[in-house]
């Protein structure tokens, strides 16, 4: 029976990190144009030539499976990629490939190859970018910078812009319960729970966003420097004494912001996205409550950010800010009053 596509066998190669609506552009097309499509993904250690951030061969592998089986059963399989090229300018029974408007260039110089090698050429498909709402490329660059989600929309919703968003009885149970990993410790002692924190952490990798006055002055103590910290000069609501209260001389930058108990204020926003493009350490000096800042953090940081913060009673709580985390935190401010 006639298919109605019009090549036997299409490649597809790249990164295919946090796979998004503008890589699912491209696999439809091949899906779409050819009965089989091999698709060829960069090994880590190529990706790692791009961001250390990128996910795991395995895990965009795992990705790519779960795409196959939804949308191209028994029609597409996955390969390691370890060369720019790959198998394209020696691919015997490959009769088109996909390109971008970047790629393209590639996929000529592929085809030269193959006209040195007598092969014929494969068909060029160009597909367009993905755009988000603003017009911009989906791309999985922005997705790890915490721009956008996989479908490209904002993490931030315009709705929210300029306004205060409060807390709402909804949304209290599940903010009462650790999104991250608890690292339990004595309160009289937070030095322990922090430092088995620390223990698992890259930091060299990592932006690490510690959030609450003993948090950061643990951290401080033990010699390790936020690249992000707020405080607002209480712990448990009580107003800290001046020997307990937090060094900040040793970051590279000070900032400001209202925030009072309960709510999200655009003050605290303003503040939290100047001091994430920042090269220096930052701290936040809250007039008001830091309590909730993690769930503007989230939807603001990089995937690579961690944010930490004490859970009274227990230890400190390590909540890396991975696209599971944003989505939760997103969902979360939908909960909450617009003022």
């Amino acid at each position: 029976m006639d298919s109605g596509r019009r090549f036997r066998r299409c490649l597809v190669g790249g990164t295919f990190d946090r796979l998004h609506s503008g890589h699912r552009l491209l696999l439809n097309a091949a899906q779409r144009a050819a009965d089989f499509v091999e698709i060829h993904i960069t090994s880590d250690a190529m990706a790692e030539q791009k961001s250390d951030h990128v996910q795991s061969f395995e895990t965009r592998r795992e990705c790519l499976l779960n795409w196959i089986g939804d949308h191209a059963p028994r029609r597409a399989s996955v390969h390691q990629l370890t060369d720019v090229h790959g198998p394209a300018p020696t691919h015997s029974t490959a009769d088109c490939i996909v390109a971008t408007p970047e790629t393209r260039g590639q996929c000529e110089r592929i085809n030269e190859k193959r006209r040195e090698q007598g092969l014929a050429e494969l068909t060029v498909l160009e597909v367009g970018h993905m755009l988000d709402i603003n017009g911009e490329v989906i791309s999985s660059s922005r997705i790890r910078n915490g721009h956008i989600d996989t479908d490209g929309h904002p993490w931030f919703s315009p709705a929210w812009e300029g306004r205060t968003l409060r807390m709402h009885v909804r949304a209290e149970p599940e903010l009462k319960s650790p999104m991250g990993v608890l690292y339990p410790g004595p309160e009289d002692d937070p030095e322990l729970a922090v430092l088995a924190a620390l223990d698992e952490l890259d930091l060299a990798r990592l932006m690490l966003v510690a959030v609450g006055d003993v948090t950061v002055r643990t951290l401080l103590s033990i010699g390790v420097t936020p690249d992000l910290a707020l405080i607002d000069g209480h712990t448990k609501r009580q107003s800290l004494d001046e020997e307990e209260r937090v060094p900040i001389d040793g970051f590279g930058k000070v900032l400001h912001a209202e925030n009072p108990a309960g709510v999200l204020t655009p003050s605290l926003l303003t503040a939290l996205r100047t001091a994430l493009v920042e090269d220096a350490p930052v701290v936040v000096v809250v007039d008001g409550e830091e309590d909730l800042a993690p769930l503007f953090v989230h939807l603001l940081a990089p995937v690579n950010a961690v944010v930490m913060y004490g859970q009274p009673h227990q230890g400190v709580v390590v909540q890396p800010s991975h696209l599971g985390t944003k989505h939760r935190c997103r969902r979360l401010l939908e909960l909450f009053e617009v003022l």
